[in-house]
Formats: structure tokens, C-alpha cells, sequence
């Protein structure tokens, strides 16, 4: 029996190491305009980050997104990015 590869992606909150899947994938297209790419096909450069407040947190404090895309994040993505996490976190 074939084992299927899993595909790990770091979290830029915590650094763990985590099966993408059960990561949430933000994304910068080519115009430099970032969002949720709740998919997770969308065209883009992306960066994962678990799926908790706290991890959240982390990446605010040590600017993981800004670092990620080398350009500055406006705080409506970090407020986008809590509402999805509050939204999953009550399922």
C-alpha cells in the first residue's frame, strides 16, 4: 500500500509545522491586494496560519504576514482574519 504525502506548511504564528489542510491560507496577488483564500487554489503568494486566536496573536506581534509578503498589512486583513477564526472556532 502506497502512503500518500502529506503537504506541511509553517505556521507564521507558532512555526509548527502543520498539515495545510488544517491550515487557513492569506494570500497577496500580483496588485499587492491581500485576503482569506478560503479555497486554497486561488492564484497568489500565500502564507498559513493556524487555525486558533492565539496563533493570530503571535503572527500580529512578530508581523508574519508583513514579513511573508515584504509589503505592510492594513489592519482590516488582521480583522477579516479574526471574524473567519471567531466563525470556525464555534463550529
Amino acid at each position: 500500500m502506497d502512503k500518500k504525502k502529506v503537504s506541511l506548511r509553517r505556521c507564521i504564528g507558532c512555526g509548527n509545522m502543520i498539515d495545510k489542510k488544517e491550515l487557513i491560507r492569506v494570500i497577496k496577488t500580483k496588485d499587492n491586494h491581500i485576503s482569506i483564500d478560503v479555497t486554497g487554489k486561488q492564484n497568489g503568494r500565500g502564507a498559513y496560519m493556524c487555525n486558533s486566536s492565539e496563533c493570530l496573536n503571535k503572527a500580529i506581534k512578530s508581523r508574519g504576514l508583513e514579513r511573508s509578503f515584504k509589503i505592510s498589512v492594513p489592519q482590516d486583513v488582521y480583522r477579516e482574519l479574526e471574524k473567519e477564526l471567531n466563525s470556525t472556532e464555534i463550529r
